[in-house]
């Protein structure tokens, strides 16, 4: 096992390769015909972040045998900007003027300027994730238009009481446990791993994938701005996020009539009456019993790999996602 002190230093080694590469990259395209979209996007993928995606794909590929960081690279690099690309485009239709602080691509330059850079984000995701084997593309595909289908799911449930949590999983496996398992699952077939380790890994990322975004979740109830998005900003939108259905199902009578008012009504100066019916149902612990074990499950898929480095950094990886801390 790596000491706390060596897994932060590990893990801020790859990031500093990570942000290293797409500086490069964006160099590459700031040199060519791409410079006036590059301009653009580069404004919000060198905006900072913790480049969680890019960063298990490379530990992903150094537990699964790959020894090469630079054939994986790519790939990594490709998680990372079409993972950008989702964040301006849901920027777009939530209507939001800010993330992690600055102002979001379409408040700054516009709309027709924010669709354009998400699409080209996205263009040159596909374009590093094409490098690949047939297997990788076709994964790499279906996982961006799972992305697409759960943002859509996601708008058919604004405001909708009636959200059940397995809504809520379809929801989140395409937008978020999706890209986190098909980045794991492509670095092993990259590392020319077994089908064993491919789907522990792949596995792996679904499980941490769940576990990120129920904190997400719950940091929008609890509030951590330098999260990268304002307290509430999920109520406001009528986001039907897993606190705000567990507690609509336990509670019953009068709290349940309030809750659904709070809800459809809602504004910050009814944030401590939400917060206290949450309380009430127990939502915050049920959602963090369920972070909890989606960790646990993740952690249980590493037990069949070998003992590496690599391993023992994405164990700390999950356990961090408990938290979302650096």
């Amino acid at each position: 096992m790596v000491s706390l002190r060596s897994a932060q230093q590990q893990l801020r080694k790859r990031r500093n390769i990570v942000e290293e590469a797409l500086e490069d990259f964006v160099q590459e395209k700031m040199a060519s015909t791409q410079a006036p979209a590059m301009t653009l996007a580069r404004e919000v993928l060198l905006a900072g972040g913790k480049r969680y995606r890019p960063v298990l794909t490379m530990l992903a590929f150094e537990s699964a045998g790959g020894e090469e960081i630079s054939e994986v690279m790519d790939l990594a690099l490709a998680a990372e900007l079409i993972h950008t690309a989702t964040l301006v485009h849901d920027d777009i239709y939530d209507f939001s003027k800010t993330r992690r602080g600055k102002p979001t691509l379409h408040a700054s330059h516009g709309l027709a300027h924010g669709i354009i850079g998400g699409d080209y984000l996205f263009v040159l995701g596909f374009g590093l994730g094409g490098k690949y084997e047939a297997k990788i593309v076709e994964k790499m595909a279906d996982t961006c238009a799972n992305i697409a289908s759960g943002e859509l799911l996601q708008h058919e449930h604004i405001g909708n009481l009636a959200t059940t949590p397995e809504d809520y999983y379809s929801i989140i496996d395409g937008k978020t446990a999706g890209p986190f398992a098909t980045a794991c699952a492509c670095a092993a077939i990259v590392a020319g791993a077994s089908d064993e380790v491919v789907n522990s890994l792949e596995e792996f990322g679904w499980e941490v994938g769940r576990a990120f975004q129920l904190v997400d979740d719950l940091l929008d109830l609890t509030g951590d701005e330098n999260m990268g998005k304002p307290k509430g900003g999920d109520v406001h939108e009528g986001k039907m996020t897993l606190p705000i259905i567990h507690a609509l199902t336990m509670l019953h009578g009068v709290e349940r009539e309030q809750l659904a008012d709070v809800l459809q009504n809602f504004s910050d100066d009814r944030w401590n009456e939400l917060v206290s019916l949450l309380s009430t149902a127990g939502s915050f612990e049920y959602s963090e019993q369920l972070i909890e074990n989606h960790v646990n499950r993740a952690l249980l898929q590493l037990k069949s790999l070998p003992q590496s480095i690599a391993r023992n950094l994405m164990e700390e990886v999950a356990k961090r996602s408990r938290s979302r801390k650096k």
